[in-house]
């Protein structure tokens, strides 16, 4: 079952290039370039329009977002989800390819994923490597920028794969799913700021940093080291799991790891530690710089 779960979740550049070359991106492939950068430091956009695989749309995520909300891409509604991906040609029969340019292989790729799946489309795929390997391949790049023909997608949120704040503090007492936060380990353990905010975590969680699924060029972990991983760290593939971060992005490589291993269930907490730092009680705030004082 992993292997068939795999073909889907993963595709490879060489897979990808050859679709390119034999014009399959259309109405049944659209590829997604979903990178985000902090502003200061690249524009995605713009990198885009310089070069990207030929074929591709651009995927904001930026724009593809709950815009009232105080916390960063938190899920958009149903109606913008499928208006904003129509827009992009994807319809309900669309196989999704999403990635990004980040250094690191994969960045943003796994939330876009997470999001088409969230939102009850199945065919989405991350293509393992990212831009950063698709390049270093000497696969095709353009400047061109495709309009794709608009397609009619219809989104229903799968609310299994999505875990509000109140869900979480229950989920304090009952412990009725195990939680799962990938950011760095100094900012789990509340020993560095993230990102401005001071750090800590949710009261029971597990650290897995979303780093380590990634080889040092920047593709998946194949799936028998996943699953060690996940062992040495007792969290249970057979039990519910829900995956936490800063904001709901790096999460989303605990799902998709989850899912190369025949897990196709993890949910998100899509608020992730921006919310729970502002919402949640002090006692609900595990951090070891507050115990050291």
């Amino acid at each position: 079952m992993a292997a068939q779960v795999l073909c889907k979740a993963l595709v490879s550049a060489k897979w990808l290039s050859e679709a390119v070359r034999a014009g399959r991106v259309g109405a049944g492939l659209r590829v997604l370039d979903a990178s985000w950068y902090p502003p200061q430091e690249r524009n995605a956009r713009q990198e885009f329009r310089e070069r990207h695989i030929p074929g591709a749309s651009f995927f904001d995520i930026e724009e593809c977002r709950d815009q009232s909300s105080p916390f960063d891409f938190m899920l958009p509604s149903e109606a913008h989800f499928a208006d904003y991906v129509g827009r992009l040609g994807v319809g309900n029969d669309t196989h999704v390819v999403v990635y990004d340019g980040d250094e690191l292989g994969t960045f943003y790729a796994p939330r876009a994923w997470w999001m088409f799946r969230a939102f009850g489309h199945r065919e989405v795929s991350v293509l393992n490597g990212g831009f950063k390997n698709w390049v270093k391949e000497g696969h095709p790049v353009t400047a061109e920028v495709s309009r794709p023909m608009p397609a009619v997608f219809k989104a229903k949120l799968d609310k299994a794969l999505l875990k509000t704040f109140e869900e979480m503090m229950e989920n304090v007492g009952s412990r009725q799913f195990q939680v799962v936060d990938s950011r760095p380990e100094g900012r789990f353990r509340g020993t560095e700021l993230d990102q401005g905010l001071e750090s800590g975590h949710i009261p029971g969680a597990v650290n897995m940093p979303f780093t380590s699924f990634l080889t040092e060029a920047g593709h998946e972990k194949s799936i028998e080291e996943i699953q060690q991983m996940f062992r040495e760290k007792k969290v249970d593939l057979s039990k519910p799991l829900t995956a936490t971060c800063r904001k709901g992005v790096t999460a989303c490589h605990i799902a998709l790891a989850a899912y190369l291993c025949g897990k196709p269930d993890v949910s998100v907490y899509d608020g992730s530690w921006s919310e729970w730092f502002h919402r949640a009680p002090p006692q609900y705030k595990v951090s070891e710089t507050k115990r050291n004082k």
